[in-house]
């Protein structure tokens, strides 16, 4: 194996790209590639993959095609069934609204939360792991000791106080949840780190004297994706079941936007008299839950090297 000569910064490293563990034989298959015919191969994680794509452009589009809006009033509907007569397919609320048009803009509310304090999760999470782990020591301890610290907040303690100093909006929840979120994927990603820097190809980058943070960046993080996307598509669930939550509390969303937990808490109230009301949302965020579990263990076995 040849080594090209590097800058002082480090900004070629061919070498050491060849002895990272994921270096996949040039006339041989792509990891992507073999992670997604591998995924291919297990039905019941395309099958969630297919769902989850038709429940997001449900909630995205089927408003659009609905005759009646979001907060749009029949008032000859009140807690009216499910029926063809008059566009209320899926029945209306105690206010006469429909309920298939508060679904799916529920849906979007709960889908959107996941995915915004998934995402924020996975940034925070994934660069403080790397950076704990990598650097080690007193820094490491330190910042798990902050971990720790975050962990011993009660949840809901946080998300009051932030509602109380804040007040009660949408964007507070993608920030109160995102916040809590990522301890779990920085101890993953830093007990990933702590394993792969002791590996060959970060001691190569280190004699070739890449700075730390393009190792961290360039090597540590790509090599250690593999368990975070699986966690990924865990935590989505998880921060949809906490969204609701809240909103079942009456700390969620407000009028006149609403969740799958706002819907529910006020199916729960009508649950004898008009079951629709609880049956509706809850399908489509039970429905939800499974696609995105089922998905997610089917990403871990495409992931998995010991399976190959």
């Amino acid at each position: 194996m040849t080594t090209e000569p590097l800058t002082h910064d480090g900004d070629r490293h061919v070498a050491v790209d060849d002895l990272r563990p994921d270096a996949a034989p040039a006339a041989g298959e792509s990891l992507t590639r073999d992670a997604w015919r591998r995924l291919k191969q297990n039905r019941a994680a395309m099958v969630s993959l297919v769902m989850l794509i038709v429940i997001t452009l449900i909630c995205l589009f089927g408003p659009y095609v609905l005759p009646w809006g979001l907060a749009e009033v029949d008032w000859n509907a009140f807690n009216a069934p499910p029926s063809l007569e008059g566009g209320h397919f899926l029945g209306t609320d105690a206010n006469g609204r429909d309920l298939l048009t508060r679904t799916l803009y529920g849906g979007r509310v709960s889908l959107s939360v996941a995915l915004v304090a998934s995402l924020v999760s996975l940034v925070i999470g994934v660069l403080y792991g790397a950076i704990s782990g990598y650097l080690g020591g007193r820094v490491d301890n330190v910042m798990m000791r902050f971990v720790d610290i975050m962990y011993s907040l009660p949840f809901m303690f946080l998300v009051i106080l932030l509602m109380v100093v804040f007040g009660r909006n949408i964007l507070l929840i993608y920030a109160a949840i995102g916040a809590v979120e990522w301890l779990d994927m920085a101890r993953i990603v830093r007990g990933q780190t702590l394993a792969l820097k002791q590996r060959e190809f970060v001691e190569a980058a280190h004699a070739l004297g890449v700075r730390d943070s393009r190792i961290v960046t360039r090597h540590l993080i790509p090599n250690a994706i593999g368990p975070v996307i699986v966690y990924v598509t865990l935590t989505v669930p998880k921060v949809i079941l906490l969204e609701s939550f809240l909103s079942f509390l009456g700390l969620g969303v407000q009028e006149p936007l609403t969740s799958w937990g706002v819907l529910i808490s006020e199916g729960t109230d009508m649950m004898q008299s008009a079951p629709w009301m609880l049956l509706v949302p809850s399908v489509f965020l039970a429905a939800t839950l499974f696609c995105l579990n089922f998905l997610g263990d089917g990403l871990r076995d495409a992931l998995d090297p010991k399976t190959r």
